[in-house]
């Protein structure tokens, strides 16, 4: 069912449009939560991830990197399961989707509380620049006055290494529980990094004492470093390209941000499978009550009602280069500006 609305196009997107309008442009039906669809991504991604760690045991030296491709993204259906509960859009019920949350958010070393903060942060404050806490451009003013090394490595997260760059998200960022508030929110996140810390202590040593040091690498580092690609290459995709902004805290309009500055990017359908549609990404700014199951029936409604100001994109490896050679540095009239710039303006 597509409900369809009233409004001026020109205007529609004026600074007065408040996100509550989008929402009520939704029927009730894409915000219900069913718990046999929700059941069934846990059972999709348990047979996926097993079918996926089988063709890695039996497979041939040179079948070994599909076998690994697969397996990491059968992995990245875990995060989007945690992903889930952490927005409480998995089950009606706190106890259930915390315990799921943890059970496979915890097969990604990821601490589950210690994310769904951070991630809850970047919802409320998407695209707001010196706020929002994913992906966030640096000015050229602070790359300056970066030390060397840094603006080497801000480069590289920016450039070619892009598929990287979740990987010191994940270290730095939601094992640091002291950078919480005090009280419930730091106990939370601290359980939830104590928990993931004792079980990797554990469970490594005792998988390389059971498989050796390359069963190690080949049956869960490998998969693991597929799971953060995607993880990085969703992210970057998400908020970024030339002609999306950052804009200041006090410009900043919610609604805006979370129609226009968010992207749908549509990947290989066996990806969009096995990771549950987590791509269908604008509806999920919309409202994060929306189930992964249902983001396609939202992203349609949407589509109908305000699709001339929705980015659609296609992932391919041109576009990536196209992100990853121009979405550098961010100026607010020039919006991004590439190294080769800054460099050829700084000297």
């Amino acid at each position: 069912m597509t409900l369809s609305i009233d409004r001026e196009p020109d205007t529609v997107l004026s600074p007065k449009l408040k996100l509550k309008q989008i929402v009520q442009s939704l029927p009730k039906s894409v915000f219900v939560k069913d718990n046999n669809q929700a059941w069934l991504m846990v059972i999709k991604t348990i047979v996926a991830v097993t079918l996926g760690m089988a063709a890695i045991a039996v497979a041939p030296w040179y079948l070994l990197p599909l076998a690994w491709v697969f397996t990491g993204t059968a992995m990245t259906g875990c995060f989007v399961i945690g992903h889930d509960c952490a927005h409480r859009s998995f089950s009606t019920s706190r106890k259930v989707n915390d315990l799921v949350g943890h059970l496979f958010m915890l097969t990604l070393i990821y601490p589950f509380h210690g994310w769904r903060y951070g991630h809850n942060h970047h919802h409320k404050h998407t695209n707001k620049m010196d706020v929002d806490n994913a992906w966030q451009p640096w000015r050229p003013e602070d790359y300056k006055a970066a030390p060397t090394w840094l603006q080497v490595f801000y480069q590289a997260m920016r450039g070619r290494l892009w598929w990287l760059a979740s990987l010191p998200h994940w270290a730095l960022v939601h094992f640091n529980w002291r950078k919480f508030p005090a009280g419930k929110t730091r106990d939370d996140v601290k359980f939830s990094a104590l928990v993931v810390i004792i079980v990797a202590a554990v469970m490594f040593p005792v998988m390389i004492g059971t498989v050796g040091i390359w069963g190690f690498v080949k049956f869960w580092l490998l998969p693991w470093l597929v799971y953060h690609f995607w993880m990085s290459t969703f992210t970057i995709v998400h908020h970024t390209a030339a002609d999306i902004p950052f804009t200041p805290e006090g410009e900043w309009n919610e609604a805006i941000a979370q129609l226009s500055g968010t992207v749908h990017c549509d990947y290989p359908r066996w990806v969009e499978f096995l990771c549950h549609d987590i791509n269908v990404h604008v509806p999920h700014h919309i409202s994060t009550a929306i189930p992964s199951y249902r983001l396609r029936q939202a992203h349609a409604i949407i589509k109908a009602n305000w699709g001339e100001y929705i980015k659609e994109r296609k992932f391919t490896w041109e576009m990536m280069k196209d992100i990853t050679d121009k979405c550098h540095l961010y100026e607010q009239n020039e919006f991004y500006q590439t190294f080769r710039e800054f460099d050829a303006k700084d000297n």
